[in-house]
């Protein structure tokens, strides 16, 4: 498999303006098609999904460690939700809230999330000290064993195994 510097190196990387116009056409995209067909928004979200997680799997390294910050951001998340959910008076309100302090709070709130799945590892220990950082080592001895190629196969398709092949010769 390739190492990181030599994909770096060789891929051209599109300057920002054009990557954060072509997310805001999508994002577009997206809020048009919700509007005018919006029974086709559960179907195409498990590809945004499926999308979003394989671009974590790049950037986070593509092993148990991409595995458990995915998991804990999305479940930082799905708490944060639930709670600011919870903690509105009802539906209106918690629309109304989200409008007016959306820009502060969701994004900050999301940088902690993040951060905090950053430091996902000391969680795991933290649980049960000494045994979680034993279930910690075999975790990240066994994942690459019997989960990554399974979890890129999903991720990539069958792309992803002739990518290996190719780059291990």
């Amino acid at each position: 498999m390739k190492d990181r510097d030599s994909q770096d190196s060789t891929a051209t990387k599109r300057p920002l303006g054009h990557r954060a116009g072509e997310r805001l056409r999508n994002i577009g995209e997206a809020g048009r098609e919700a509007v005018t067909h919006p029974k086709s928004i559960p179907g195409k979200s498990g590809s945004w999904f499926k999308r979003w997680l394989g671009k974590i799997w790049r950037v986070r390294g593509g092993g148990l460690y991409a595995v458990g910050y995915i998991v804990c951001f999305v479940f930082f998340e799905v708490q944060m939700f639930i709670g600011e959910i919870a903690g509105s008076s009802g539906v209106v309100d918690y629309f109304q809230s989200q409008v007016v302090e959306f820009f502060f709070r969701f994004f900050t709130e999301t940088l902690q999330n993040m951060i905090q799945s950053f430091i996902w590892p000391v969680y795991v220990v933290g649980i049960n000290p000494p045994y979680g950082a034993i279930a910690l080592g075999m975790a990240f001895w066994l994942f690459p064993i019997y989960l990554k190629k399974p979890i890129e196969r999903w991720l990539f398709g069958p792309e992803a195994n002739v990518e290996q092949s190719t780059a291990a010769e």
